[in-house]
């Protein structure tokens, strides 16, 4: 995997927060309300898993891993749309990727990508029982080039105790992934001290998939288990992105009801540059547009 860029040299950093960036988060928005666009659940019955995908996707791990039988559950197209709808004079290229988010149970994986999506985050945990898929958009201006890209995340979400008690179930989210969020939260140690038998075991059968890392619950850090020295210490050895979410509610509207799709953007604004920067890059270098510096292995 290529040496991850420094940050704001792939992506115009809070470029969301201009008068341009803000013409083409309009097509995201419908009145400061972020529009859904696909999401998916779907359930693990005694016979196994089916996994349906986008249109416009390729054949997954169903064809390969001979998973069989059928207990789909899809969400409530509450304004589903297929793709965000841009007026002729701002229409630009789409990159689309597929994120697999992985950590150990109760670190906040859906709700993490509940807040990347604009939907509500659930209260109390409950564990996904099988793969839940979640595609946000999010466009983001490129330094090099001054072009503004539509990146298109499909989030791979699935339970811990599925993922042990169903053997087919890593391979069929690992399958043609381009990224791996690895999620730990501030208020569990364990979680954080698992991240490296997470990255040996999952990244190491994919080598040149980008790899974040995520610490969850960020706001609650005066009650933390995982000091900053020990964020420093896993810094320079895996060389890795670590970003921060906070796990508080997302802001309202003036209803007191509906979330305010704007303010939440800018939440998790952070989170989106830096998977669009890392896979943009990555992307290059596999091109031979860009070198590909040596990698250090972890100390």
């Amino acid at each position: 995997m290529a040496r991850p860029p420094v940050p704001g040299s792939v992506v115009v950093p809070n470029w969301h927060e201009s008068a341009e960036g803000k013409e083409y988060l309009a097509c995201i928005l419908r009145k400061n309300r972020r529009r859904v666009f696909e999401m998916e659940f779907h359930h693990v019955g005694q016979a196994g898993l089916e996994l349906l995908t986008s249109s416009d996707a390729p054949a997954l791990a169903s064809q390969s891993a001979g998973i069989t039988g059928v207990s789909h559950c899809a969400w409530p197209p509450l304004g589903l749309l297929e793709r965000p709808v841009l007026p002729p004079p701002v229409s630009i290229d789409t990159a689309s990727y597929k994120i697999f988010v992985s950590g150990k149970s109760g670190v906040g994986k859906t709700a993490l990508v509940a807040k990347l999506a604009g939907l509500e985050v659930p209260v109390v945990h409950h564990e996904t029982t099988g793969i839940q898929t979640t595609v946000v958009f999010w466009p983001a201006k490129l330094q090099a080039s001054g072009r503004v890209v539509m990146f298109r995340f499909e989030f791979w979400d699935c339970g811990e105790s599925a993922l042990k008690k169903f053997d087919h179930m890593l391979p069929a989210c690992m399958e043609n992934t381009d990224a791996f969020l690895f999620l730990f939260s501030f208020t569990d140690r364990a979680s954080f001290e698992d991240l490296p038998g997470q990255l040996t075991r999952i990244a190491g059968e994919a080598p040149g998939v980008v790899r974040m890392v995520i610490g969850s619950k960020f706001d609650q850090y005066m009650h933390t288990d995982v000091p900053e020295r020990d964020l420093i210490a896993f810094r320079q050895a895996w060389e890795l992105p670590l970003l921060r979410v906070k796990s508080v509610p997302g802001r309202r509207l003036a209803d007191g009801c509906t979330l305010d799709g704007r303010a939440g953007l800018a939440d998790v604004a952070h989170v989106l540059n830096g998977l669009a920067e890392q896979l943009w890059h990555q992307d290059q270098v596999a091109a031979g547009l860009l070198p590909n510096p040596p990698e250090s292995a972890p100390e």
